[in-house]
């Protein structure tokens, strides 16, 4: 059978339905990108157009598929000790100024498949030994997830942590596991892992925060949709708390209620 081509108008349903679900501005771009991804989908049903598989998606009957859709299409690139400055702010600014007497909490708002949270994870456990922290990671993509929680990478993913830290806070696989690391029970103990949509309220309990970090995600935003979703997270924030948004983002004309520290640092006054 032949490779279904997808047209203007199929892809146009498309950018609608994701900036929809999740808030994500699709450029014509992305075409190649969305084909790339939902090919095999088609395949899968047995469809030769993208317009059946929009209907079966935008249905509303087969929410399995739906969720399928939007992990294909919102997995993003992420990476151990990215953007490593703002590692270094938190250990060295923030953890080394903080209240010794309360727990410390930090919310991976846009987690992908979990190397930002255990990040965090390993720089509190370095910063606070025998401290009461946690992390909270979320994402939209359940399989993201299902990957952050086990907490198992290739050995490729080691480039950007430290040798020390490799050594004290990562397994590395043996016999069916070689070529793999996984973190260390401890840090994976006090790494906790949930789906939230940014775009809408956030209804569940997922407690206060010290810091919160949404690197890397309000690129594929519109200015009304980085609003909102700023607008949800922050009453997650504690008074005097830490937002931290990628190198290449920024909040101006976004949000009123955060104070500049730096550029992609922001405080709540």
């Amino acid at each position: 059978m032949d490779q279904p081509v997808i047209t203007d108008q199929e892809f146009a349903l498309f950018q609608r339905l994701i900036y929809k679900i999740a808030g994500i501005d699709l450029a014509s771009s992305k075409k190649v990108l969305l084909v790339g991804r939902l090919q095999r989908r088609l395949r899968e049903h047995q469809f030769d157009s993208f317009s059946q598989y929009y209907r079966l998606v935008s249905s509303g009957q087969n929410p399995k598929e739906l969720q399928t859709m939007v992990d294909l299409l919102t997995t993003n690139e992420t990476y151990f000790f990215r953007e490593p400055r703002h590692f270094d702010y938190l250990r060295d600014e923030i953890l080394a100024n903080r209240s010794r007497n309360t727990p410390f909490r930090i919310w991976s708002a846009a987690s992908s498949s979990g190397e930002e949270a255990y990040t965090m994870a390993m720089v509190l456990a370095e910063a606070m030994p025998g401290g009461r922290w946690e992390v909270f990671g979320s994402d939209i993509s359940t399989q993201v997830l299902a990957k952050a929680r086990a907490g198992q990478y290739s050995m490729d993913r080691t480039q950007g942590i430290p040798s020390n830290l490799m050594r004290k806070h990562c397994l590395k696989g043996v016999r069916a596991n070689e070529g793999t690391f996984l973190v260390s029970q401890d840090l994976r103990d006090r790494v906790s892992f949930g789906q939230v949509n940014l775009t809408q309220p956030i209804t569940a309990d997922i407690g206060m925060f010290n810091v919160i970090f949404l690197r890397n995600v309000m690129i594929y935003f519109d200015t009304e949709t980085k609003r909102k979703v700023v607008g949800n997270l922050l009453p997650r924030l504690q008074p005097e708390g830490y937002f931290i948004v990628g190198h290449s983002e920024s909040l101006n004309g976004i949000t009123n209620q955060l104070v500049s520290v730096q550029p992609t640092i922001y405080r709540k006054p």
